[in-house]
């Protein structure tokens, strides 16, 4: 059983071309399940049955799984037996029916333009470390793009006279990126003074943004970074990798920018997804309003 998981996961790394992330998250819950049926005496996927499949998503709700991720799991069972069925390993896919768990469709926290003015000028630039900071954090919301898109950006991937990046999201999608002033000054400062610095005594790499030990900045430490420097500006939200991206369409939107074009300046592939903007957007008026109006 687990060798034929283990030949879906490289299916999906090979053939699917899935990112590192969403490659990791299958892997986990399809680990997990499959440690599970094992548990139950099965000893092969032919043998699941709905009852095995309903009793798994009990367990996951008396281990106190939120819902979303439930749903998460839910996809992975899904997909893969899909995948056995498509390949004929199975006769029938008890998958079929599954019902994912309702979730609460939670408005995205965004940040204020004051609060979003003050985190962008934190980072101290007497210091490489402090330049790269600022050219992250200016890049990041003059252009929306996910923190993993950030973090995977190449030197080659800047135009920074043309003022725009190629960026390869979720799928190896491309998409070219616009960004301002304000980003090109941060990022030109960063690669004629910061960049250099992080480079010292080390072969050059292909990573624009390196960290203190000259190799890429991943993940975790942007995410350390845009917390501390949240701390440092006062910022009462509660800060995650993915506010910026969140405050950037807020703010466009709130502005009078074109869904569509927000939509294709982030890369949703589903307009539903950028809608959810507009809709904070009403929630934040309707508040305004109610607090501002004498007859309200």
């Amino acid at each position: 059983m687990k060798a034929q998981l283990d030949q879906y996961i490289s299916y999906l790394e090979l053939e699917r071309r899935l990112s590192p992330n969403s490659l990791s998250s299958y892997e986990r819950d399809l680990n997990q399940f499959n440690s599970y049926i094992e548990e139950q005496g099965i000893s092969d996927w032919a043998e699941v049955k709905r009852t095995h499949l309903a009793k798994y998503i009990l367990t996951l709700k008396e281990q106190g799984r939120k819902a979303a991720t439930i749903s998460r799991h839910i996809v992975s069972v899904r997909a893969f037996f899909h995948h056995l069925s498509v390949r004929g390993l199975i006769v029938s896919d008890p998958t079929i029916h599954m019902e994912a768990p309702k979730q609460e469709r939670r408005a995205p926290t965004v940040l204020t333009v004051a609060d979003t003015n003050a985190l962008l000028d934190c980072p101290r630039t007497a210091s490489a470390a402090g330049k790269r900071d600022k050219a992250m954090l200016e890049l990041l919301y003059a252009t929306g793009i996910r923190v993993s898109e950030l973090v995977s950006l190449n030197v080659e991937h800047l135009h920074l006279n043309m003022g725009y990046i190629e960026c390869v999201s979720t799928g190896l999608k491309e998409r070219v990126v616009p960004f301002g002033s304000h980003a090109k000054a941060a990022l030109a400062e960063y690669l004629e003074e910061g960049r250099p610095g992080l480079l010292t005594g080390r072969e050059p790499a292909s990573a624009l943004f390196l960290n203190h030990l000259g190799t890429r900045m991943t993940r975790q430490g942007f995410w350390k970074m845009i917390k501390k420097y949240a701390k440092e500006a006062g910022v009462m939200e509660v800060i995650t990798p993915h506010t910026l991206r969140h405050s950037v369409a807020s703010h466009m939107l709130d502005n009078g920018a074109d869904v569509r074009a927000v939509q294709e300046l982030l890369g949703h592939s589903d307009i539903a997804t950028t809608l959810r903007y507009t809709q904070a957007a009403k929630s934040r008026l309707k508040d305004a309003y109610v607090s501002a109006h004498p007859r309200a």
